[in-house]
Parts: C-alpha cells; sequence; structure tokens
C-alpha cells in the first residue's frame, strides 16, 4: 500500500540527487590545490549543491514546479553555473549535465522545452569549446541528453498517473450511476407493488367476513404481485430489466380498480421502440402508484397519443391536486431525469379543472439509452 502511495504521488527530488556525484570532479579539483581561490570555488560548489537540490525537489511538486520561486532559482543556477564552469573549466564542467537536469525536471512539457534546450545546449557548447576544446564534446551531449531524456521520463510519468487517475474517477462514476440506477428501479418497483398490496390487503380485509371467495381472490392476487416484485427486483439488480408499456397498463388498472379508483385507458399514435415503452411504462406505474397512495380520487384518466415524431402521456386524476404533488415528488424527480436523458420532458401539477395530472412526451425513436436504464 505505502509503495502504491508513493508512485500516485509521483517521483521526487531524492530520485535526481545521487547526480551530485557528477560534482565530485570538481570537489576533487579543489582539495587538490589545482583550482585557484579555493575559497570562492568552495564557496560557489556549495552554493550550487543547495540550489540544485531545492529546485529538483520544487520541480517534483506539482504545485511549486512553475512558481515564480522555483523559476528564479533555476536562474540562479544557471548563472552560478556558467560563473563556474568559465572560471574554473576541466572538471567544473561536469556541472552542466547537472544543469540539464534541473532544467529537464522543471520544464518538462512540450510548450517551453524547444525555447529553452536549444539556446541552453548552445551556450553550454560554447563555453565547453572555450574552456576544453573539443576534447569535451561529450559534455554538450551530455547536457542535451540531461534535459531531454529527464523532461521525458517526468511528463511521461505525470501524464501516466493522471490516466491513472481519470480511469480511477470515471469508475467511480460508473458505480456512482449504477447505484442511482438500482435505488430508482428499486424505488419505482416497490413502490407500486407495496401500494398494490397494501390496498388488496384493505380489500381483503372489508371481504372477509362476507365473501370468503372474493377473499381469497384477492389473497391470489397478492401472491402474484408479490411473485412477480421478486422477479423484477432480481431484474433489476442484475441490470436486465426492460419494461413492457402494455403490462404496466394492465397492473395500473389492476391496482387503480382495487383502489376503488375507475381507470380510463386511451391509447393511440405510432408504434414505440423498447426503451421508449420502458420509459413510458415507468410513468404509468408511478402516476399510478401516486394516484392510489396520495390522491383520494375516484377517477383516473390515463391518455397515451402522439406525432410520427413524439409520443405523449397524460395521466389525469380527478383527486386533491397540490398535496399529491407535494408528497409524490422523489419518484417523480428520477423519472424526470430519465426523460430528460432520453430527450424528453415531464411535468406535473395540479390540472386545470382540479385533480393532479402528469405530461410526459418522448421522441418515438430514442436518440439512445436513457440514464439509468441498462442496455441490453
Amino acid at each position: 500500500m505505502r509503495d502504491r502511495q508513493q508512485w500516485e504521488q509521483g517521483p521526487n527530488g531524492l530520485s535526481l540527487l545521487p547526480w551530485l556525484l557528477m560534482g565530485l570532479g570538481a570537489l576533487s579539483h579543489l582539495l587538490g590545490g589545482e583550482a585557484p581561490n579555493p575559497w570562492i570555488g568552495g564557496l560557489g560548489l556549495l552554493t550550487f549543491n543547495t540550489l540544485y537540490i531545492a529546485v529538483v525537489f520544487r520541480a517534483c511538486h506539482p504545485l511549486s514546479r512553475e512558481t515564480p520561486t522555483t523559476w528564479g532559482l533555476l536562474g540562479a543556477l544557471g548563472a552560478l553555473t556558467f560563473t563556474l564552469a568559465i572560471g574554473y573549466g576541466r572538471e567544473w564542467l561536469l556541472l552542466f549535465p547537472l544543469l540539464g537536469l534541473a532544467v529537464g525536471a522543471v520544464v518538462r512539457h512540450g510548450r517551453l522545452l524547444p525555447w529553452i534546450s536549444p539556446p541552453l545546449v548552445v551556450a553550454v557548447g560554447v563555453v565547453t569549446f572555450w574552456r576544453d576544446g573539443w576534447d569535451s564534446i561529450g559534455i554538450v551531449y551530455g547536457t542535451f541528453m540531461s534535459v531531454m531524456v529527464t523532461a521525458a521520463i517526468l511528463a511521461l510519468d505525470e501524464t501516466v498517473r493522471q490516466l491513472r487517475a481519470t480511469r480511477e474517477e470515471l469508475a467511480t462514476a460508473a458505480v456512482e450511476k449504477e447505484r442511482l440506477r438500482f435505488s430508482r428501479d428499486l424505488h419505482d418497483l416497490l413502490g407500486h407493488t407495496l401500494s398494490v398490496i397494501v390496498v388488496k390487503s384493505e380489500a381483503v380485509r372489508r371481504l372477509a367476513p362476507r365473501d370468503l371467495d372474493a377473499a381469497l381472490a384477492q389473497v391470489a392476487d397478492i401472491e402474484s404481485v408479490g411473485r412477480q416484485a421478486l422477479t423484477e427486483v432480481r431484474e433489476a439488480v442484475t441490470g436486465y430489466r426492460e419494461g413492457s408499456l402494455a403490462t404496466e397498463l394492465d397492473r395500473a388498472r389492476d391496482a387503480l380498480s382495487s383502489a376503488g379508483i375507475e381507470p380510463v385507458v386511451r391509447r393511440s399514435g405510432p408504434l414505440l421502440e423498447p426503451r421508449t415503452e420502458a420509459l413510458l411504462g415507468w410513468v404509468v406505474r408511478e402516476s399510478a402508484t401516486n394516484a392510489v397512495r396520495h390522491s383520494g380520487a375516484s377517477r383516473c384518466v390515463i391518455a397515451l397519443d402522439g406525432t410520427a415524431d413524439r409520443v405523449r402521456l397524460t395521466v389525469t386524476d380527478d383527486g386533491r391536486g397540490q398535496s399529491a404533488e407535494a408528497t409524490a415528488g422523489s419518484g417523480l424527480r428520477g423519472l424526470r431525469e430519465r426523460l430528460a436523458a432520453a430527450g424528453g420532458t415531464l411535468d406535473s401539477g395540479p390540472a386545470p379543472r382540479g385533480g393532479f395530472r402528469v405530461t410526459a412526451e418522448l421522441p418515438v425513436e430514442a436518440p439512445g439509452p436513457h440514464e439509468g436504464e441498462p442496455t441490453t
């Protein structure tokens, strides 16, 4: 786990510190008494190491990499490197590849690298040839490779980490979407089914003392509804539930009739795709459930019509109207989101002549899978 966390955070400045061993040649030149003004050279070497460490550590931190402070430290490191190389030459020229590492760590993106790397390499070549001739051509090449390889490796590492973070975000979003789909399905399925069971159980209680056969028929209906609900919950869990509008209309008739509400169903218009039928089936189910539970209505009209391009479903009852809107909001909000994802709309509120009305419109041919519904 610790190794994974370190990988996700990316490389730090410690990975670039071992390259400071390239400065041992300059230190040896000082300790051997071959360098003029050794105290100045020693102070310069100490300052170089300090600046190098500061730059590489700041370059490996995303928040401080491109700040003015980091650029100022890098500029000071470059000026000091050229000063020491010009003043001492020889082994001190090996500080140039270290400067290249620092530059590559800070300037690792394509938009700045072409503007900084070539001038730096040319300047290093001029100083190197002036101080040590063609024998130090390897230092120029090493400086160029230090800049380019460091920039490429660190940029690639950063890109890989960003892609991995994006993949994890997409996976999290997919899980949240599936969780939302399941919660909506469960709400719609169990809300309707439990309402039907409650209504039929009340009918059994009323009929049992005077008509045992009718009461037993209602009990059989309760068993059938329970079995169907169990099947639908299993389908919702596996993600392969696809509703049927005709089936939902039949269930709505039965639920409304059991609750003492007269159902009126009018259907016309073009043939619908399965996705569109499934969405409208959810609207019928939710609207009928709300009418049974909240409306106190005596009549409920379900009308389906449309044109060649769009289909409209209207569910209107003659119940309490505003109170139904206040108590039945969560399921309708979920349906509104589903229809919007499929290019449709859903409006709900008091009907002009009293009661409550739900109006859903959808394109006859849905543009794609709607949100919250699985693709089979």
